[in-house]
């Protein structure tokens, strides 16, 4: 694996992501706190499976993958946020903003990894895309006002 910093700043950005949809979940208040509230719980539970199978995948391929919250500060390119009541439209307007940003990193590591013909790393950050697109969709849809 030649691209072992790129792999463990998106490692880092899925741990702080996984911490900032916390926020989110708790925090978030509105008309349709549930329906929103329940969202974001299916997005962390994802996003922590994405974490954990990518921390792995990098063991497979005997790389030590960063496991500290320092370090993941360090190389995250992510935005913590503070804990704080937010409204519906600001949760979901910060969502878009990191499935964005997900989607962006995600491609870039399955570039390099088809560069160098890792296909496994390849492969899982294809199917990254794909659920971070749907999800964008979907709050996109939330925040229309049709």
């Amino acid at each position: 694996m030649k691209n072992v910093a790129s792999v463990n700043s998106y490692l880092a950005n899925l741990a702080l992501w996984n911490i900032k949809l916390h926020n989110l979940h708790f925090n978030v208040e509105g008309k349709s706190f549930k329906t929103i509230h329940e969202f974001l719980e299916d997005i962390y539970e994802e996003v922590f499976e994405y974490y954990d199978a990518v921390a792995e995948l990098m063991k497979q391929q005997d790389q030590i993958p960063n496991c500290c919250m320092k370090s993941y500060l360090e190389t995250a390119t992510m935005k913590e946020m503070a804990s704080d009541i937010i409204p519906i439209k600001d949760a979901l307007t910060i969502l878009v903003g990191d499935l964005k940003l997900m989607i962006d990193q995600a491609k870039q590591v399955r570039k390099e990894a088809e560069e160098e013909d890792n296909f496994l790393l390849a492969n899982m950050m294809e199917d990254h895309v794909e659920y971070y697109t749907k999800q964008l969709w979907f709050t996109r849809s939330f925040l229309s006002e049709n």
